[in-house]
């Protein structure tokens, strides 16, 4: 008999203002007896609406069921048949808008938590598995692949599992790419990311970090000169956008990908870091994405005080995935929405000492859908600050079309690709944050799975 239970069995968490001081994980993930009882909440239906919603096509239906024989190992192998970064998706994938929002149950009730037992059937292989993935034999042909994000693991994954011999080339000095540097710890433990990393090392696909595609070495050169048949870019977007307003030079403003690299990837929140970030006590963190709160949570475990979120739509257009959302406010982040900011105020050394906003107000829906915010004459105000981070953000690098022959790309500087990939430069392929600019995690990971497949019918057509 399935669960009938009309609600998802609660994540456990660190107490709000206990995680707020520290990096851990915030989430601290099901029991087994949790799992099999959230698993038996699914209905098996005759025609499952969930896997239309996952971009990587699990057989959702089909691991739940095992985790409800409580068959956990089984339930990963069919997860990782579809999944190259289980644990990664479990935990950062927004399923509420995906999988889950596909689900029956989450008609008149809330929805089976599949993103929690993904994450649960990966965290049990990681600490059960013996055995590591292993090479299979070599089909002799070579792939470059570009950034080692989610979207070019996903498709270093599913090459290698063809037999191909697969490169990956990233610029920092560890993989993972936004998994890595962009993903707070206490979302995304780097432990996880390396677990991921290391078995896809042990299915044969190389990595060579500290290589700058376009400095290092060119696209051009892995094709003309060493032998490599296809070349995927999953460079992703990392070129942060600022507004444009007087004052953005102070010190004591940064991009959010700044801040984040420095936590993320450099450890800037130990106290004996050796590159340290600036820890404001009262920050302004202005966007409304899920990187915004990743950079308003982070600033608070690094000593904020008063820490804001600035939005200039509602609560309710807030475009940050909503457990993210509450876990912010949870921790003690204020939320200015609303409210957008028309000049950073400085002091007579050069630092931030506030910010001016004004007031806004919802009108008619733009381009996109949403209510178009509507500034609010007179309403000019400015909030003690003494750092601003902004959160608006990020459109591709450049310096991969600079220097690639043939490869054309939008006014945004995303490469322009066909449903499948394939650039407007032979044998190449592009896909993730490169093509879209900034997006989800698992809207990567189902790009380079989409492009892994058509690399392997471009090679075999030959």
């Amino acid at each position: 008999m399935p669960n009938m239970n009309p609600k998802k069995n609660p994540m456990p968490c660190q107490e709000p203002d206990v995680r707020n001081k520290n990096f851990l994980e915030v989430a601290t993930g099901y029991t087994e007896e949790m799992a099999i009882d959230e698993a038996k909440r699914c209905l098996n239906c005759r025609n499952p609406l969930c896997m239309q919603g996952c971009p990587v096509k699990i057989h959702i239906p089909e691991f739940i069921s095992l985790v409800a024989e409580g068959k956990f190992e089984e339930a990963f192998q069919v997860v990782y048949k579809s999944s190259t970064l289980p644990a990664v998706c479990g935990r950062v994938c927004p399923q509420e808008s995906q999988c889950e929002s596909k689900c029956i149950r989450g008609i008149r009730n809330e929805p089976v938590g599949i993103g929690r037992l993904e994450r649960f059937v990966a965290d049990y292989h990681n600490a059960h598995a013996t055995v590591k993935p292993t090479p299979v034999p070599s089909n002799g042909h070579k792939v470059a692949v570009i950034g080692s994000g989610p979207s070019g693991l996903t498709c270093a994954g599913d090459l290698a599992k063809l037999g191909y011999e697969v490169t990956v080339f990233e610029a920092l000095h560890v993989a993972g790419g936004v998994l890595a540097y962009g993903i707070p710890e206490f979302r995304l433990p780097k432990s996880i990311v390396q677990k991921e990393v290391d078995n896809l090392i042990a299915m044969g696909v190389k990595i060579e970090c500290n290589t700058v595609i376009g400095k290092t070495i060119t696209i051009d050169e892995l094709m003309d000169d060493l032998g490599y048949e296809a070349c995927f870019i999953g460079s992703g977007a990392g070129l942060p956008k600022f507004m444009g307003i007087p004052g953005e030079n102070l010190k004591g403003v940064f991009s959010a990908n700044e801040v984040l690299t420095r936590t993320n990837l450099m450890k800037a929140y130990k106290d004996d870091a050796h590159t340290p970030v600036y820890r404001g006590k009262k920050v302004a963190v202005v966007g409304g994405g899920n990187v915004a709160m990743d950079a308003c949570r982070s600033a608070k475990r690094l000593g904020g005080e008063e820490v804001y979120i600035i939005y200039r739509r509602g609560l309710e257009e807030l475009p940050a995935r909503k457990e993210e959302i509450e876990h912010a406010m949870e921790e003690g982040i204020i939320f200015k929405t609303l409210t957008n900011p028309t000049r950073i105020v400085g002091d007579e050394n050069g630092n931030v000492k506030g910010i001016e906003v004004v007031d806004m107000e919802l009108g008619e829906p733009d381009a996109s859908g949403r209510r178009r915010p509507i500034v609010k004459v007179g309403s000019e105000h400015i909030m003690d600050m003494d750092c601003v981070i902004m959160s608006l953000g990020t459109n591709p690098n450049p310096l991969i079309k600079s220097t690639t022959k043939g490869l054309d790309v939008n006014s945004h500087g995303g490469i322009i690709t066909n449903e499948v990939g394939l650039t407007s430069r032979e044998g190449v392929f592009a896909g993730g944050d490169a093509v879209t600019g900034a997006a989800t995690v698992i809207l990567a990971m189902g790009a380079g799975k989409t492009a892994a497949a058509a690399i392997d019918e471009y090679i075999k057509s030959k």
